[in-house]
């Protein structure tokens, strides 16, 4: 790559988390349906004479979302007719937005290689998705549920120039969607998916070369090999003097192999014009602050937080914010314990390894515990009652039965005790019993200390503080 740089930016496709579809009142297909063609009506599906009706559920989550990319909010926008025919498309054309998109101009901060970066959005259109085509028996078959989804597009500006920054940017908007349920954002269901637009240029200019635009990647590790295949091959043609082809490309990531599709269309080809059947959509000014004021906090500035306020390790911020169930989890334990290391490593290392153990609880609201009782938990590690491996066993048993913590550790005599009159006993019977250890440790030998500490927790059937053991051990000896 030396002597190059890569450009890069991106059309994103996400399928929005509404009940209903964009058009209609039919069920929007945010995950596929059990039958083909059942969530459709005349107007998703086409017919002559049957008018669109906005959605205004859509709407608001549109405004939301742009709001998120600190996105400009266009008080006026307009639907654009995008003619085209292809067999996926029921009305032989898209309602989008060409001209007047309802947000544009905004940007959306991440965490790169520990250092803040932030990168530009040019803007955000609405528009509907089309129908899905079955290819099967040499027939062609159609499901209409998909027809008339309500999809966003985002369009940055050619601001990225390696996979690092493409990947923890996309990340973070994955994030930011899944914060508000604006979308759930899982590639594999296909509800976000990307057009990497991808040119290379001699690092002594700031001119756009010729670029290639690779259609629908659906996977982070997909989009990285997308990056690498294609920035090397430009740059091949480049040493050879050969010019790039501006084209459309089809990226087959089970065999990693390139398919161009058609050369690259302009504007004009699609014959772009203003949708009559549907008005422009006017939002007015308490609308807006109204939802504007319901904003949660950011990812990237709960994740900050963490590290600022906190001192969390960056692993864990990133771990906690990738999903608001359970940084908001975290929010709540900490008000409880008011000790965020220890909350962190008790949802990080104990309760994400048993959710990810168990085959019937997948979800932080499934826990059969309340949220008091792991703070329970973390009260009694912290005034010594519960040892850190003890600890774990009753969050395990809550894991599994529920409960009440304190209950559960008294039943299963997991409280240490903390009477120095006992313990003091306890160390008095084992250094009266191996008196030639005692000698051995008078003598220099420092390391057996801890054989007398494990023989103090076996003669206290392993109840015993092991750090009150500690010190009166070292007073005694």
């Amino acid at each position: 790559m030396e002597n190059y740089e890569i450009v890069i930016w991106l059309e994103i496709h996400i399928r929005v988390k509404s009940q209903t579809k964009m058009f209609c009142s039919c069920r929007n297909a945010v995950a596929l349906a059990p039958e083909p063609n059942i969530h459709v009506c005349p107007v998703c599906m086409g017919y002559p004479g049957m008018l669109p009706s906005l959605n205004e559920n859509v709407v608001k989550l549109w405004v939301i979302w742009g709001m998120m990319m600190n996105c400009e909010v266009n008080k006026v926008s307009r639907f654009d007719r995008k003619s085209y025919f292809y067999p996926d498309s029921p009305n032989s054309f898209q309602t989008t937005q060409l001209y007047e998109p309802i947000v544009w101009r905004g940007s959306v901060k991440t965490i790169v290689n520990g250092e803040v970066r932030e990168f530009v959005i040019h803007h955000m259109h609405l528009e509907n998705d089309a129908w899905k085509l079955m290819h099967a028996g040499g027939k062609t078959l159609c499901d209409y549920n998909r027809a008339g989804s309500p999809l966003m597009e985002i369009v940055t500006e050619p601001v990225f120039h390696t996979k690092e920054e493409v990947m923890e940017f996309l990340k973070e908007l994955q994030k930011l969607m899944r914060a508000w349920g604006v979308s759930d954002a899982d590639m594999e269901k296909w509800q976000l998916r990307c057009d990497v637009n991808i040119s290379v240029r001699p690092q002594w200019s700031t001119e756009l070369w010729n670029r290639t635009e690779t259609k629908n990647v659906n996977s982070f590790s997909a989009i990285g090999r997308v990056i690498d295949y294609e920035s090397k091959r430009q740059i091949k043609l480049n040493k050879e003097w050969k010019e790039v082809e501006q084209e459309t490309r089809w990226w087959d990531d089970d065999k990693w192999v390139w398919n161009t599709q058609r050369s690259k269309e302009d504007a004009m080809d699609y014959r772009y014009f203003p949708e009559p059947d549907l008005l422009p959509i006017v939002l007015e000014d308490e609308f807006i602050e109204t939802l504007r004021a319901e904003l949660p906090e950011f990812p990237i500035e709960k994740r900050l937080r963490y590290l600022s306020d906190f001192g969390l390790w960056d692993d864990d911020a990133r771990i906690l914010t990738a999903d608001k169930k359970l940084s908001d989890y975290f929010d709540k334990l900490v008000e409880l314990t008011n000790d965020p290391k220890k909350s962190c490593s008790y949802i990080t290392t104990i309760l994400l390894a048993l959710l990810k153990e168990s085959e019937d609880i997948q979800d932080i609201d499934d826990l059969r515990f309340e949220i008091e009782e792991l703070a329970e938990v973390i009260q009694l590690v912290n005034s010594d009652e519960l040892s850190s491996t003890n600890s774990k066993i009753v969050i395990e048993k809550l894991f599994q039965d529920g409960g009440k913590a304190r209950a559960i550790a008294e039943e299963n005599n997991l409280i240490q005790k903390n009477d120095l009159w006992a313990l003091e006993a306890i160390v008095d019977e084992v250094i009266a019993n191996n008196t030639k250890q005692v000698e051995d440790y008078k003598a220099g030998n420092e390391n057996i200390f801890w054989f007398f500490v494990w023989q103090c927790m076996k003669a206290s059937r392993w109840s015993g503080n092991p750090k009150l053991f500690n010190e009166i051990l070292k007073k005694k000896l």
